[in-house]
């Protein structure tokens, strides 16, 4: 089990990533207004410290709240009470809960999330922000190479920047680390996000060549990498995976086969009537991911707008053994998403390659693959982006549409 250390001060209109709390059930009457406020939080993690910021808000017997990505409220809680001083709130949709104590203007507990265990310790502050200062324009595209354990070549850097403040993420093959955020001082932007997940810290220090000085702390050890621009990265010969060719199948002529249980036990294959003559998507996802998170809601937009045209989805789901046998977590995930497509309890995630042998270098969460009216795949699309990639976010939406809308228009056999 990983001991992360979080301390938090409550600060007034911060911008940072951000946790937040939705509590129902008995509430003390004069809990709310003396709990409720914004708090700027610091997680220990590898030896560094990850700011976030730490909302929660309501009146009298009731407090709401939400986790952050950016400026987008994400990870809300579903369940929660205050009695006396103590708050417990749960957040279901990661298995996550949240117990602490109240005194005074303090508030200490412990957020465990999987194998995790974050001590919070908070103390309310009304202080304005810092001052802006002056600060180098680094906004843009960044290629960072490096050699990963999927066997990529480069990330991608992408910073939104006004004056001394920046909004970034790092984009992966497998999804990107949701919106980093920060200023500068002392020669460098800092870096964080925490939503109740995804922690991560992002030193950048510019160069005099142009380049980058990044360090990452994102639960493993610190990573020391460099940012270069793409005219630079192409001189170097390293790019970042294409998404699209990183993963495939061993016969894309053959169907892609699957028969694997629903949450009621009825099991469910691709030879099933329902299938037949459809263009049917598959995502290998877990509830735990966060970027399956991030792809999920995009994915019942499009069945909610192409079911009726012929469109079916299919998440082949992998969970850790715990929730295999009682799928709290998941159920909560679907309930989150409004999910109506079909959602199939396959296994736990190091079963991947034994449940699904027809997929080639499988290794990233989530991947979707694609099979058009013939049964036949078509294209696999591995990770998925959040908003905060920005342009890239939008491009890897409208491709995934634009596929299916070109798949649907094929003559079912």
């Amino acid at each position: 089990m990983t001991v992360r250390s979080v301390s938090l001060v409550r600060s007034a209109g911060l911008g940072l990533s951000a946790l937040a709390l939705a509590a129902s059930g008995a509430v003390a009457q004069t809990a709310a207004p003396s709990v409720a406020g914004s708090y700027q939080a610091t997680a220990e993690i590898a030896g560094a410290e990850i700011p976030f910021r730490f909302d929660i808000g309501g009146a009298g017997n009731h407090l709401h709240a939400n986790f952050f990505d950016g400026s987008r409220p994400t990870t809300p809680s579903t369940a929660g009470e205050i009695e006396g001083d103590h708050v417990h709130i749960a957040f279901a949709s990661y298995a996550a809960t949240l117990d602490a104590t109240l005194t005074g203007d303090r508030l200490d507990g412990v957020y465990v999330y999987g194998s995790h265990t974050v001590p919070i310790h908070a103390v309310k502050d009304q202080g304005p922000p810092p001052p802006a200062v002056p600060a180098p324009s680094i906004g843009g595209e960044w290629i960072v190479p490096l050699t990963s354990s999927k066997g990529e070549k480069a990330w991608r850097l992408i910073v939104h920047q006004t004056g001394d403040k920046i909004d970034a993420t790092i984009l992966r093959i497998d999804g990107d680390t949701g919106t980093l955020n920060g200023r500068y001082q002392d020669g460098t932007f800092r870096l964080s996000h925490f939503a109740g997940e995804r922690p991560a810290l992002l030193y950048v220090t510019p160069q005099a060549d142009g380049t980058l000085k990044l360090r990452l702390f994102d639960g493993d050890a610190p990573l020391d990498l460099t940012g270069v621009r793409s005219d630079a990265a192409a001189k170097l010969g390293v790019a970042p995976d294409d998404p699209t060719r990183h993963t495939t199948v061993k016969d894309p002529a053959a169907p892609f086969a699957f028969a694997f249980p629903d949450l009621s036990g009825h099991l469910v294959s691709n030879t099933d009537p329902q299938f037949r003559g459809k263009v049917v998507v598959v995502d290998v996802m877990g509830s735990w991911c966060p970027n399956c998170h991030d792809e999920v809601p995009f994915l019942q937009s499009l069945y909610a707008k192409y079911h009726a045209k012929g469109l079916e989805i299919v998440a082949l789901d992998f969970e850790p053994s715990a929730q295999l046998t009682d799928p709290q977590r998941l159920r909560a995930f679907i309930d989150r998403y409004g999910l109506t497509y079909t959602v199939l309890l396959v296994g736990e995630p190091k079963e991947v390659h034994q449940k699904l042998p027809q997929a080639v270098n499988l290794n990233a969460w989530p991947t979707t693959f694609f099979m058009g009216r013939d049964g036949r795949f078509r294209e696999a699309h591995v990770g998925f982006t959040s908003p905060g990639s920005g342009p890239l976010d939008v491009e890897t939406r409208r491709d995934v549409e634009h596929l299916i809308q070109t798949l649907l228009a094929e003559r079912a056999p």
